[in-house]
């Protein structure tokens, strides 16, 4: 909550407020601020591929898992047998991760051993590709409606298993165990580091996807109220998704003590400690006090503990796959929840991998080779090199893999394009030019929360993320979950230097642009010649489904109170003598003034490029050029 209302809000205003005054994606926002920031546009395109590419992994996996839920009894509710005994390795472990180790992924047992690509997987990363092409090709328009679906549905899944989670046995445990504060946690840095990376993924800050989708609103949306709204949907969300898992989480604790409370009552009777297994729960306590330590070691009694069963708990690939199929398992009915379970993850998947390559695109769309060619070409293109490059997930060590694309391609990239937007905005751009954008946008002039974390608070946050990440990944050698079959369990294992290679390589690949593009055109190497207004249509239209939005937003434009600007391509209004004084002055308002008083001297700071070119109310259709001047 402390991440949300100090980093996440504030960089959510600036991304989606830049996106609707600029209308353009991510590469010509930065750009139209200041040439020398283009590389941020860059970065996170680059960044976001990287996401994009692993990201769709998680949707595949879910695929895979929803088409065996229509199975009865469910696959992972029991270890294959071989000649009439179980598997040895199902039995070490457990039924749902023997599934997900040795069935789903085929697990290798290193990251240098690829073990060859498994076909199935192979075919579920096909169609989740297919799936995400069909719905993005033809832009905002048909992703938007896909995301009625998949941004609602889950809500009704969760509504239902909340209903079911909150009357199983052994829920009070686990929402008791969510709400006990543990105020240690918070001295460990890992844990804001989490809460930051959650804030990133929760909202999509730093991909580019918001400047993009803001660049679709009016000029005249009321983005402040969006924000809000969004911040606060998001966080009601995550609390009642959590109250929800930790509900069915106590459920599963539960069963796995009375699991063990039966191990222990065997070797009790076996030893003549218990006259049978149905005595009461008090009378296996007192037997159990009556033991002293190297007894309990010997006869290798299991500890009970319903805390520990509950702090075991996993999380990412784990929780979804292992933890929560074993839960489901124990529903009655259980294929029905296992169909529920895996659409709402799957509607989850496919809004946030919608919003990753809405912004990517956007971005693309911002270079001028790609401006005239039809979205549907190049989004086909994307999505098969992204399904290539892809194909590395579908190896034995696919899983290790993406546990390493997720800890190096996509943090420390994405921290740094966000510090660098912030920096871009508040301070190249200024805080007070911004702060007049959005008042013109919305008729709401940010306070002095807005104003202290853009300036300091939010800056210093990320400052601190970045170099505590940095400082981990130098001081503690990075380490991955390798699956050994012949225990049945996971064992961290230290990336190969070759591997730390690669993910170095990934990180300087996505921050690099920023300082070469820097470097180019401040000493005039790369020149850039924007051509705002013309910018914005040539790249709608190369999205059809917009071309009729931007033709509507064009026909407001002739409002008498449009006070969208010249950087959004609409008119300067010249307010009649019935204005109301007492309104506030707005940067529209002085330029419009400043145009009519002295175009003579208007046109002169023109020519000698003095300040930019301000449109008048006779020339409101014709396009805004903005030249580049030799800093």
């Amino acid at each position: 909550m402390i991440m949300l209302i100090l980093e996440g809000i504030p960089l959510f205003l600036i991304e989606l407020g830049m996106g609707q005054r600029m209308r353009l994606g991510a590469l010509g926002v930065w750009n139209t601020i200041h040439p020398w920031l283009g590389g941020i546009g860059i970065s996170s395109c680059i960044v976001t591929l990287f996401v994009a590419i692993y990201y769709n992994v998680i949707i595949t996996w879910c695929f895979y898992y929803f088409f065996n839920s229509f199975r009865y009894p469910l696959p992972w509710a029991t270890c294959p047998q071989l000649n009439g005994t179980d598997v040895e390795e199902c039995e070490r472990s457990s039924e749902t991760a023997y599934f997900w180790y040795r069935t789903t992924l085929d697990a290798a047992p290193s990251i240098d051993e690829t073990g060859g690509f498994k076909w199935w997987i192979v075919l579920c990363l096909m169609l989740s590709w297919t799936v995400v092409f069909f719905i993005v090709m033809k832009g905002i328009q048909s992703s938007g409606k896909v995301v009625y679906f998949t941004s609602l549905f889950p809500y009704i899944v969760l509504t239902i298993f909340f209903i079911r989670g909150i009357t199983l046995k052994g829920a009070g445990a686990g929402l008791i165990h969510m709400y006990t504060p543990k105020v240690e946690k918070l001295l460990e840095p890992t844990v804001w580091l989490d809460a930051a990376t959650q804030v990133f993924y929760s909202f999509g800050l730093a991909f580019g996807s918001l400047i993009a989708f803001g660049s679709y609103n009016t000029p005249k949306n009321n983005c402040v109220r969006d924000v809000l709204l969004v911040s606060v949907c998001n966080a009601i969300t995550a609390i009642y998704a959590s109250v929800v898992i930790f509900a069915i989480l106590g459920y599963k604790a539960t069963l796995g003590v009375d699991r063990c409370i039966q191990v222990n009552k065997h070797i009790l009777v076996k030893h003549n400690l218990l006259p049978s297994m149905d005595v009461d729960h008090s009378e296996y306590v007192h037997a159990m006090a009556g033991l002293n330590a190297t007894v309990v070691k010997d006869w290798e009694f299991e500890k009970c503990s319903l805390e520990d069963q509950l702090s075991s708990a996993a999380e990412g690939t784990g929780l979804a796959f292992i933890v929560f199929t074993e839960a489901i398992v124990e529903l009655p009915g259980s294929p029905f929840w296992a169909v529920l379970f895996f659409t709402m993850l799957l509607s989850l998947g496919l809004g946030s991998q919608i919003g990753i390559l809405e912004g990517m695109l956007c971005t693309i769309f911002d270079i001028d080779i790609f401006k005239r060619i039809r979205k549907p070409y190049v989004t086909g293109v994307v999505c098969a090199f992204c399904f290539s490059v892809g194909l590395i997930f579908t190896t034995g060590a696919g899983e290790y893999w993406l546990k390493m694309f997720d800890s190096f391609a996509g943090t420390i990239g994405l921290v740094v394009v966000a510090l660098m937007e912030m920096i871009a905005v508040i301070y190249i751009y200024g805080h007070e030019k911004f702060t007049e954008d959005i008042y013109q946008m919305t008729g709401i002039r940010p306070g002095l929360y807005w104003q202290m974390t853009w300036r300091y608070i939010g800056p210093a946050i990320m400052g601190c993320i970045l170099l505590s990440s940095i400082l981990s990944m130098l001081l503690r050698n990075p380490t991955y979950g390798a699956w050994n079959g012949e225990l049945g369990i996971v064992e961290n294992k230290s990336y190969p230097n070759w591997v730390m290679g690669i993910a170095l390589a990934m990180i300087i690949a996505g921050v690099l642009p920023m300082p070469v593009v820097f470097l180019l055109r401040r000493f005039q190497i790369l020149k850039v010649d924007l051509d705002i207004h013309q910018g914005s249509i040539r790249r709608n239209e190369t999205t059809a489904s917009t071309k009729e939005m931007i033709d509507e937003d064009d026909d407001d434009d002739e409002d008498d109170d449009d006070f969208s600007g010249p950087a959004l391509g609409g008119p300067v209004n010249v307010r009649s003598d019935s204005d109301d004084e007492d309104e506030p002055p707005t940067m529209g308002k002085m330029l419009a003034k400043k145009s009519a008083a002295s175009p003579q001297k208007l046109q002169f700071q023109n020519q000698h490029h003095l300040t930019p070119n301000v449109l008048s109310p006779g020339s409101r259709k014709k396009p805004f050029r903005m030249e580049v001047v030799d800093f």
